[in-house]
């Protein structure tokens, strides 16, 4: 990703639980890169989503 792109993302610190605009923290504490603010401020809620649908599709195989 060019340099003047990585500043049009947004990400969601999942250490201090904010949003941020391009690379101001390191990467083992950001999820993303979302497109908009918005986005990036669902980020937990869509993280639990796809949690449970993986522990549901394994409960299936296992089943």
């Amino acid at each position: 990703m060019a340099e003047q792109d990585e500043d049009n993302t947004w990400w969601y610190n999942l250490r201090t639980k904010k949003v941020e605009r391009g690379l101001v923290s390191p990467v083992v504490d950001r999820v993303g890169p979302f497109h908009t603010r918005e986005e990036a401020e669902e980020a937990p809620a869509l993280l639990a989503r796809r949690s449970k649908q993986w522990a549901d599709e394994e409960q299936r195989e296992r089943d």
